[in-house]
């Protein structure tokens, strides 16, 4: 991803946070006639030598190298079966972003724009088919997600109809060999101008634009701080107690 020099975050924390946030991603890979893309839930997995922290990174985010992602998804698409020969795949992480209107700067001339957030991830792609190995990402993917976003589903009452699901899906993980991230936050605006887009998004009813109004004062202070609350979803440990059967 081509990434301007303004728009590259000065702390990798940025990065680690925006995939803990926006935790579905775009897995794309090469095919021999066409690229092929899947939006895909995935999750860090966690590593016995790791640093202590929520999924077992630190909070700097500098540590992504080297790291594992975990996914699954459905045998019949037929993405599943050009995951054969890629090799190496691409996710794409998705933040806030919005349209920013030239009314916004109360002067002529201007011209529009967007502001966006997004990290791709680039690494290692293996598959993942025994049934094992594809039951723990499963079941790992289900508490992940009640525990953080859901509330609290004890799976123990379906994991016979899971047992049904699983010969239907297929995982794979992805070793992290490099990470682009652009944070295009109206950085290439004067101080007045950046203002009236914060106060713009701060006005309007969207969830989103309200995030993005946050990352953009942040951007411009360049003040450290969590951009969201939410942490994304970590393989638990094995020791590691939960409400529903590990």
């Amino acid at each position: 991803m081509y990434v301007p020099e303004q728009y590259r975050p000065r702390d990798a924390s940025w990065t680690l946070e925006l995939i803990r946030s926006n935790p579905l991603a775009l897995l794309v890979t090469n095919g021999p006639q066409h690229p092929w893309a899947t939006h895909v839930p995935v999750l860090f997995a966690e590593e016995p030598d790791g640093p202590e922290g929520p999924d077992g990174l630190d909070a700097t985010g500098d540590d992504l190298v080297g790291r594992r992602l975990l996914g699954h998804l459905n045998l019949m698409n037929p993405h599943w079966e050009a995951l054969a020969g890629a090799g190496h795949a691409l996710l794409v992480f998705q933040g806030p972003g919005s349209y920013v209107s030239p009314t916004v700067y109360e002067t002529a001339p201007a011209a529009p724009t967007w502001d966006f957030t997004s990290v791709h991830v680039h690494g290692a792609l293996r598959l993942i088919d025994d049934p094992d190995d594809l039951r723990k990402i499963v079941q790992a993917t289900v508490r992940a997600y009640e525990r953080e976003v859901g509330t609290d589903w004890d799976m123990s009452e379906s994991l016979e109809y899971f047992e049904r699901l699983l010969p239907g899906v297929r995982g794979f993980e992805i070793k992290i060999e490099s990470v682009d991230s652009m944070f295009k936050l109206s950085q290439e605006q004067l101080p007045e101008a950046v203002t009236k887009v914060i106060d713009s998004f701060r006005r309007s009813d969207g969830g989103r634009r309200q995030e993005l109004a946050t990352m953009i004062e942040r951007a411009a202070s360049d003040k450290p701080g969590d951009l969201a609350s939410y942490r994304h979803p970590r393989v638990p440990r094995e020791d590691e107690p939960c409400s529903a059967p590990c």
